[in-house]
């Protein structure tokens, strides 16, 4: 079955990050390079997304399509990533998700 987890970044998560010193800062990366190692059998493919701001939204509910710059939403929660991958289950996938040791919230969707 495959998955998509969707990693979250929320604004303290970002400000955290953004205070780190360089050593700080590639220490965290690390930690996610080895996380990707970790589960590269069940990781099919994966990306991280530019800032929310550099989005196009295509609103396409009225006559017209109807193009704005900047994500759909403003939250205080942006996603910034992605995994898919392909496991036994829901459960598997979840045990995955566990350890993400980046921004703070993971959204686990299956892929239809």
């Amino acid at each position: 079955m495959k998955y998509v987890l969707l990693f979250a970044e929320t604004e303290k998560f970002a400000k955290e990050l953004a205070a780190m010193d360089d050593d700080e800062r590639q220490a965290a990366y690390e930690k996610v390079t080895e996380w990707f190692a970790r589960h590269a059998a069940q990781i099919t493919h994966h990306g991280h997304l530019q800032p929310a701001h550099t989005a196009t939204t295509v609103r396409l509910d009225e006559a017209e399509p109807l193009f704005t710059d900047g994500p759909y939403v403003e939250g205080k929660e942006v996603v910034s990533g992605y995994a898919e991958v392909e496991v036994a289950d829901l459960d598997e996938a979840m045990g995955i998700a566990r350890d993400w040791p980046a921004c703070p919230i993971v959204e686990i969707r299956p892929l239809a």
